[in-house]
């Protein structure tokens, strides 16, 4: 009966990676454990009577520091250790999450006859989000029925499926794989991953936001996030165009991505 300890995130999550440290006042290492997955830490090692320096660290968090006094019990309770995600931001625990799509979306923007927009979504797709300890690890996967555009005009939509576009009878899906994650900035990461679509691979940088996570009325836990990126339909092979008199292309060259994604924490989704 040594070392007690729990290790939490602000946001209450335990953070299963991480290590505690205890020293004596000249510095000297006494004492290291690491937590459990429930975030608690237990040893049965006694320490003499004294006061003692007890550090907490974890990969991705700004590590604590607090003094405990041992009695003759030889025993260190730090209690609960609540430890800050480094830039501030809680991140959703680590574990697999399922996309929602019925509360996301995927939607598209084109310019049109060079003085308006023409907005789209794709009504049918699916993925999951692996979240890993060391947050640059995690993975995403996500795919997309090509054939479920919907742009809000029954003959537009049937061109977009066509040969000319989304070709969705040779390419019935869009998928896109994540290769890396790099911080942008507090809440916000570049996902480096590859965008297969109309037959083709391309690398394509998602701009991703972290907006929170929370308690859903269904008894899951949801993580919200938003992305946007940006594409040239020729990368795709798209090239259909038409030029009116003036020389304005009808469909601008590029398309701007836009995600809004709700995540559940696990492999299935309830409600």
């Amino acid at each position: 009966m040594g070392l007690r300890a729990q290790v939490r995130t602000r946001d209450g999550w335990a953070v299963q990676h991480a290590v505690v440290t205890v020293t004596d006042m000249t510095g000297t290492q006494v004492l290291r454990a690491a937590a459990d997955e429930n975030g608690a830490v237990r040893t049965d090692d006694l320490l003499q009577a004294g006061a003692y320096t007890v550090i907490v660290t974890a990969v991705g968090y700004a590590p604590a520091a607090s003094t405990a006094l041992v009695t003759a019990s030889g025993r260190v309770e730090a209690g609960t250790v609540v430890l800050a995600r480094q830039g501030g931001v809680e991140l959703p625990p680590p574990g697999t999450w399922s996309l929602d799509p019925v509360h996301s979306s995927v939607a598209a923007v084109a310019q049109h006859l060079g003085i308006s927009s023409v907005h789209g979504r794709f009504t049918e797709f699916g993925g999951r989000i692996e979240i890993a300890e060391d947050v640059q690890r995690s993975r995403v996967e996500a795919s997309i029925s090509s054939t479920s555009i919907d742009t809000g005009n029954a003959m537009r939509d049937k061109h977009l499926r066509s040969a000319d576009f989304l070709d969705v009878e040779v390419f019935p899906e869009i998928t896109y794989r994540s290769r890396a994650l790099t911080p942008a900035g507090p809440d916000r990461w570049t996902v480096h991953g590859v965008l297969t679509m109309h037959g083709i691979a391309r690398d394509i940088d998602l701009d991703l936001s972290y907006l929170g996570t929370g308690p859903d009325p269904w008894g899951g836990v949801r993580a919200a996030f938003h992305a946007t990126a940006e594409l040239r339909r020729e990368d795709f092979a798209m090239n259909y165009n038409q030029v009116l008199q003036a020389g304005i292309s009808a469909i601008g060259t590029t398309l701007r991505v836009e995600l809004d994604i709700q995540a559940v924490q696990g492999d299935s989704i309830p409600g």
